[in-house]
C-alpha cells in the first residue's frame, strides 16, 4: 500500500471509530454514508505549500457541490502543535481574504492537540486528537443544516468533553495507536 493510501485508511478510521463512533460530530456520519467526504493528504512541511493546498480544496468545494467536506491532512509537517496552530491562523486569514468565511469553516485536529485552559493529561483533548494534523474545512451551509433542531455548539462541546473524561485518556491512547497501526506498513515511508 502506498504512503498516501496509509495516512487516507488511518484517517478514515479515526474518522469512523472516534468522530462518528462516540458521536463527536453531529453531522459527520450522514456525510460518511454517502461518501461525500473528500480526503487529502498534503506532504508540506512550509506554510506557502500548505495554505494553497487548503486554497485549492476550498475550490475544489466550490466547484464540486456533491462533495460536502475535505479533510486536508499534514502526515509530514507541522507536527508540533504550536506551528500547526500558526498554520491554522494564516488558514483562517486566507479564508478572510479571499472573502470564503461565510461559505466556508474550518476546524482543527491534531496527534497533540490540547483545549486552552486544559490540564496537559485532560481526556477531553481527544476529541480533537487525530492521527495526523488536519484542517477540516466544512460548508456553512451544512454546519445550518446539520445543526437544525439540534443542541447548540456549546452542549455538543461539553457533552463530548464529558464522554472523552469518562472513557479516560488510556482508552484513547490506545485507540489511536491502534488506528495508525493498523493501516500502517512499516516497510512504506509517509
Amino acid at each position: 500500500m502506498i504512503a498516501t493510501e496509509r495516512v487516507v485508511d488511518a484517517t478514515r478510521a479515526w474518522l469512523e471509530r472516534v468522530v462518528i463512533g462516540y458521536q463527536f460530530c453531529p453531522f459527520a456520519k450522514p456525510v460518511h454514508e454517502i461518501n461525500a467526504i473528500r480526503y487529502t493528504p498534503v506532504v508540506a512541511t512550509d506554510f506557502a505549500h500548505a495554505l494553497e493546498a487548503v486554497y485549492q480544496e476550498c475550490l475544489y468545494l466550490s466547484a464540486h457541490p456533491d462533495t460536502a467536506t475535505t479533510l486536508v491532512i499534514f502526515p509530514n509537517g507541522f507536527d508540533d502543535f504550536n506551528t500547526y496552530l500558526d498554520l491554522l491562523a494564516m488558514a483562517e486569514q486566507l479564508m478572510t481574504q479571499n472573502r470564503m468565511n461565510g461559505e466556508f469553516q474550518l476546524a482543527s485536529f491534531h496527534p497533540d492537540y490540547l483545549f486552552d485552559g486544559e490540564p496537559a493529561d485532560a481526556p477531553s483533548h481527544f476529541t480533537n486528537r487525530s492521527p495526523y494534523p488536519v484542517i477540516h474545512i466544512i460548508r456553512e451551509d451544512d454546519i445550518e443544516k446539520a445543526m437544525k433542531g439540534k443542541d447548540d455548539a456549546s452542549a455538543i462541546f461539553e457533552r463530548n468533553m464529558a464522554k472523552a473524561n469518562k472513557l479516560g485518556r488510556e482508552h484513547f491512547v490506545k485507540l489511536l495507536q491502534a488506528i495508525r497501526h493498523t493501516s500502517a506498513d512499516d516497510n512504506a515511508p509517509l
